[in-house]
């Protein structure tokens, strides 16, 4: 096979319109990856935006290779050897080029670079091009190295590679392509890409070799950069799984599902048809929403839902410390208005301090009566007669937003059988309390008041709720508890 080196240019070269189509294609789609990849380079530092910037990375890299190659094909091969003497540092030939028209561009990055190189096995001449002096970082007044100096440059782990490269070339006449690293004079590392071929005398025999060197070595970092940063994103993945699948099972531990009566203790006293429900959050994180229904030892009911921030086994667990004190506190015989004081205490003792809204709600069977709190949290809906309405809410900050100590107001409302009052935490209508009005969504919840009245309990206004809202309102996870007031035995 003829050498690259001395090979005629009307053969090698396709038709120069064509090859300048192409590096214009290629320029131009380097260009808009480069932009893109600007883009991505504010995008964080979690593993999946250097995931994305590996690629652009690599990507780009690729393109500058082959524009590289392409601008190579242009110029053509050149018609004589690299000369002994000249240096390393003088001025770029044709083929140095990014591969852009003549005039056009600003300059970029370091390119990939391509050498080849010829060695004469008859005569053990060798003939390098002058890239090639310029990729191993030698001095062309050394001259070409020989195939036996060859393995001097490589790292002592690839010289097998190499070795078996060059006698399967020599030896049976087989093709070359392979990698390995070499050491530089000047000490960087870089990665080479050989391929070449043996060419065959007349009688068959090896007469000499020639070669084509490849300088892949920023391909081959974004490409690992690539890998890794793929492998970081994959283990964010499965740890948060686990994360995900342990902050479940700590809610549940945490929130029993309940439906159905509470019978509460006392004698003609009314009982609560009662059911509470999750609605999950758009992106599947569990989040520091609650609910809890609790009959307390007086006969009274406790009716609570709340948010911390957060998310995962953190919120979780804050969730789980939380409910323990508000239960704790219930029992005792602590009023909503005082409990959320408690509460609010202990939020801001806390080793990560944390905010919150809570809503607290006793409710007196014998008397009829529900009293309630806040902390900065919607006020319950009270649903009569196919009609609703948002109770008139009493002062109250959220839960580790002010100092302990400061009072948290109560209400009360009367309660009549068949009324039916309907608890939820802001993700459901996606506001809290800081505007003059109801969040715009509360309107909607208004508006199933008809349904609710012709609801055959609890549970089918909590799954209304969640028909209208599971899709569109609750991005963040909400919590629902629905409450209907029944006859007294």
């Amino acid at each position: 096979m003829p050498s690259p080196l001395f090979a005629d240019r009307s053969h090698q070269s396709p038709e120069d319109g064509q090859v300048d189509a192409l590096i214009s294609q290629t320029r131009r789609l380097r260009g808009e990856v480069d932009a893109v990849r600007q883009d991505a380079a504010s995008g964080g530092t979690d593993p999946r935006a250097r995931w994305q910037r590996a690629l652009y990375d690599l990507a780009v890299h690729q393109l500058d290779d082959l524009g590289a190659h392409l601008g190579q094909l242009r110029e053509g091969v050149p018609e004589q050897p690299a000369r002994r003497g000249a240096t390393a540092e003088e001025a770029p030939r044709p083929e140095d080029r990014d591969g852009r028209p003549s005039g056009g561009g600003t300059a970029g990055p370091p390119l990939t670079r391509v050498g080849s190189a010829e060695w004469d096995l008859l005569t053990d001449e060798a003939d390098w091009s002058q890239e090639l002096y310029r990729i191993v970082g030698r001095s062309p007044d050394a001259g070409p190295m020989s195939l036996d100096e060859l393995p001097s440059l490589v790292f002592a782990e690839d010289q097998p590679l190499l070795t078996r490269l060059l006698t399967d070339c020599l030896v049976d006449g087989k093709p070359i392509d392979g990698e390995f690293r070499i050491v530089r004079a000047d000490g960087r590392v870089r990665t080479l890409h050989m391929a070449g071929e043996p060419a065959l005398d007349g009688e068959g025999r090896t007469a000499s070799m020639w070669a084509v060197f490849r300088d892949v070595s920023e391909v081959r970092r974004s490409e690992r950069a690539v890998r890794e940063s793929r492998e970081s994103l994959r283990r964010r993945h499965e740890r948060q799984e686990a994360e995900h699948r342990l902050a479940a099972e700590l809610r549940e531990t945490v929130l029993p599902f309940r439906r159905g009566p509470l019978r509460l203790a006392g004698g003609g006293a009314a009982s609560l048809d009662v059911a509470g429900h999750r609605l999950p959050s758009a992106d599947g994180r569990t989040g520091g929403d609650w609910y809890d229904v609790l009959g307390l030892p007086d006969g009274d009911a406790l009716l609570t839902v709340g948010d911390l921030t957060g998310h995962g086994v953190p919120a979780a667990s804050s969730v789980a410390v939380l409910l323990g004190a508000l239960r704790g506190l219930a029992l005792a015989g602590v009023r909503p208005g005082p409990l959320l004081g408690h509460l609010n205490q202990m939020v801001e003792a806390a080793g990560q301090p944390a905010l919150g809204s809570a809503l607290c709600c006793r409710y007196d069977p014998a008397a009829g009566a529900l009293h309630w709190a806040g902390a900065g949290h919607p006020a319950p809906l009270l649903f009569r007669d196919g009609a609703g309405r948002v109770l008139d809410r009493p002062e109250g900050l959220p839960l580790g937003a002010t100092a302990s100590g400061a009072p948290y107001e109560q209400a009360e409302v009367r309660l009549h059988p068949g009324d039916l009052l309907l608890l939820h935490t802001d993700g459901l209508t996606g506001g809290g309390v800081a505007s003059d009005g109801p969040p715009p969504d509360t309107e909607r919840l208004l508006a199933l008041a008809p349904g609710f009245a012709r609801a055959r309990g609890a549970q089918e206004c909590v799954r209304m709720v969640a028909e209208e809202f599971g899709g569109t309102g609750c991005t963040g996870g909400a919590c629902v508890v629905a409450a209907r007031v029944g006859d007294p035995s």
